[in-house]
């Protein structure tokens, strides 16, 4: 197996599309298949499929490809799915609330054991199970419970002071929702930033060229 900073990112985020559509696959009951057959569900070259994997390790046979269960259960362990890091969110606002409800975080290698927020109006409400705690004791409730990775649902302003201060609380990891670019000056800290807004963009993009072409296409006819 490489090691993992000779991996590339973009190797890395294909991984979790590898883990899902096998996953889709094992619901249908498949048992084996082949790079060909992946490559054109996953609409990647059979080339790119055999390169990734082949980061990992050896995996499939010749003449035979792959066994679907074992390299689902494979590429789970490489993401780390059997960890069940311990999480903590911090914004119980509407897309906090949404996040921890929907958002199944056991079989995504988290365990969401805190939720916190600074309106205490919010202090005592239960959402998925786990009630919702002033902000105010995040330094005790990390000190005792040691969570792992931290859900930033929360104004941009404060993004930085609070991942500070949960670095020293020895958070190692953020799932990033504000308007933020998490860049923490600590070593060995994961930061997945999410903007909502620009993936709605780069497909208000996608959407402006197939409609320009279209009209070329109709002004053409």
């Amino acid at each position: 197996m490489a090691k993992h900073g000779s991996i590339s990112n973009s190797v890395i985020k294909r991984l979790p599309r590898y883990y899902r559509f096998l996953g889709e696959l094992l619901k249908d009951n498949i048992v084996r298949i082949s790079s060909r057959e992946l490559s054109q569900k996953m609409k990647l070259t059979a080339s790119q499929i055999r390169q990734d994997l082949n980061c990992f390790g050896g995996f499939g046979q010749q003449g035979y490809g792959y066994n679907v269960e074992e390299l689902h259960n494979e590429i789970g362990k490489i993401l780390g799915v059997d960890k069940h890091f311990k999480t903590i969110l911090i914004g119980a606002g509407n897309l906090g609330r949404a996040i921890a409800t929907h958002i199944n975080f056991e079989t995504r290698g988290c365990h969401l054991i805190g939720i916190f927020d600074v309106n205490p109006a919010l202090t005592g409400v239960e959402v998925a199970g786990i009630r919702i705690s002033h902000t105010s004791d995040i330094t005790k409730f990390c000190k005792e419970n040691q969570p792992v990775i931290a859900v930033l649902c929360i104004p941009k302003a404060n993004t930085q002071r609070i991942a500070d201060e949960l670095v020293k609380l020895g958070v190692k990891a953020f799932w990033n929702f504000s308007h933020y670019d998490l860049s923490i000056d600590y070593e060995n800290i994961a930061v997945e930033n999410v903007h909502l807004g620009d993936s709605l963009l780069t497909l208000a993009y996608n959407t402006n060229v197939i409609c320009e072409e279209n009209d070329t296409d109709k002004n053409k006819a």
